[in-house]
């Protein structure tokens, strides 16, 4: 395999092999489900849907395991304020992810399994933990020695005896950064009993223990935010290793969305919300907007930014679409290795992209010539690319599951016919004046008229490509 990623572990971009071949086992750190998502949150999911279906495309079976946090502080916090149970919380609120990636266009995974479908494996982790002099239990609370493991700090690049300890309140930890592995039961809180007392899991212990259920002991890649390398990453190395496993091979960390230059919270306005968001613009377009960039560089969100990639987008879209008219549908095809090589190397989406615009400038040209092999060979290459990417827009994902898409298409066809219904009746009592005022206030709107044979037509204008 030709693949080459950043690994966040080893700080450099590695060759990468995986354990089985042609097997890949992905666990990418899911949401935390204590409200709707925004735009930052589901930059996670849509990277490495990116990355599952390059893998995919190169004849790889793949695991993608995303988990549900469906108990933490948070989500009781919040369930505290409305007066309702925490899993009723949780449950609405991982209903609003699944939405927000199903409307991105996100490819379901292969497992999605929730903190609390899997308490019997946190105990026996933990268990070993203890067994193996890693971790203590005190207080009804299990604690993580962290000093007991040497290579704490290597993900992060941290040395521990650096590291500020979080303010201790609880005195049955024997050093201030050991972290906990499981919590002792408080009023009103959900618990579950252990051979330690009732209580609930803390956050880290969850993705070990469900990473080791369903990708085993060794796996291929662990992904998610930059913000969770440390702690969270940190302490599932190191509880992970401590029992006996030899966890992720690879680490990969997506950048954030950031809005004023800072990382998008979840204080921000409903606005940023993806519900909100895909009734301004289409969900195929947002997608685009939050893939092209590279995973690892940082997007500042701004409306402008979101519109200027609609734009281009409807320009790839655009070329599809006359192509069709002419063709009839085409299938997808071969990946151009100029795409290739974009791809492997560490997902360079942003070169992936250029390859795509070239291509379909190409078309443009094979359209206006009438080289129909031409153009049938551009738009299988064009799809096959953009299918990669997840915003074909011939697809059966955008086809059937956008209805904003069709809805929002179909009332620019209504205001466009009007307007060239306007210019054909101008034309008729031979007032081309305003015939040529309305084109080109049709063109100022990005909107360009062809006069065929068979009636004018538009597109959304090309130029740029």
């Amino acid at each position: 395999m030709s693949l080459r990623l950043y690994d966040t572990s080893t700080r450099s971009v590695r060759d990468f092999e995986p354990i089985t071949p042609g097997r890949v086992g992905i666990y990418l750190c899911g949401a935390t489900v204590q409200a709707p998502p925004h735009v930052g949150h589901i930059r996670s999911g849509l990277c490495f849907d990116v990355l599952r279906r390059w893998l995919e495309h190169n004849d790889n079976v793949v695991t993608f395991v995303r988990n549900v946090t469906d108990v933490d502080d948070k989500i009781i916090h919040n369930a505290g304020h409305e007066d309702v149970p925490f899993w009723l919380v949780a449950q609405r609120e991982e209903r609003s992810f699944n939405h927000a990636y199903d409307v991105l266009g996100c490819l379901p995974p292969t497992v999605e399994p929730r903190a609390t479908g899997h308490i019997p494996e946190m105990i026996e982790l933990i268990a070993r933990l203890i067994d193996a002099g890693y971790a203590y239990a005190a207080g009804g609370d299990v604690y993580f020695k962290v000093r007991s493991y040497d290579k704490y700090g290597a993900l992060s690049g941290q040395r521990l005896d650096d590291m500020l300890a979080s303010p201790d309140e609880d005195t049955a930890k024997l050093d201030p950064h050991d972290f906990a592995l499981w919590k002792g039961a408080k009023e009103d809180e959900p618990y579950w009993n252990t051979p330690w007392g009732p209580g609930r899991p803390g956050w880290h212990i969850e993705c070990s223990a469900m990473a080791e259920k369903y990708l085993g002991g060794s796996f291929d890649i662990h992904g998610g935010g930059l913000d969770l390398i440390f702690p969270h990453h940190e302490n599932e190395i190191a509880q992970s290793k401590a029992a006996g496993d030899g966890f992720a091979n690879y680490w990969l960390h997506n950048a954030w969305v950031t809005t004023a230059g800072e990382k998008m919270s979840k204080s921000l306005g409903n606005s940023l919300l993806v519900s909100e968001v895909v009734q301004r613009v289409r969900p195929i377009e947002l997608r685009y907007y939050l893939v092209s960039a590279h995973y690892r560089s940082m997007i500042e969100f701004s409306e402008e930014a979101m519109q200027e990639a609609g734009t281009g987008f409807r320009r790839l879209e655009g070329f599809l679409e006359r192509a069709v008219e002419r063709l009839g549908v085409v299938e997808s095809g071969e990946i151009p290795d100029s795409f290739r090589k974009a791809m492997d190397d560490d997902l360079s989406i942003p070169a992936a992209l250029a390859v795509v615009h070239e291509y379909v400038t190409e078309g443009n040209k094979y359209l206006t010539a009438g080289d129909t092999t031409k153009v049938e060979e551009t738009v299988a290459a064009v799809r096959a690319m953009l299918n990669i990417l997840g915003v074909d827009p011939m697809s059966a994902t955008w086809d059937v599951g956008s209805s904003s898409s069709s809805e929002m298409k179909s009332a620019i066809d209504a205001l466009v016919a009007v307007a060239l219904d306007q210019r054909k009746a101008a034309r008729e009592r031979k007032d081309y004046a305003a015939a040529d005022s309305i084109r080109d206030q049709l063109a100022a709107a990005g909107i360009a008229i062809e006069d065929t044979p068979e009636g004018p037509r538009w597109s959304l204008d090309d130029k740029g490509n």
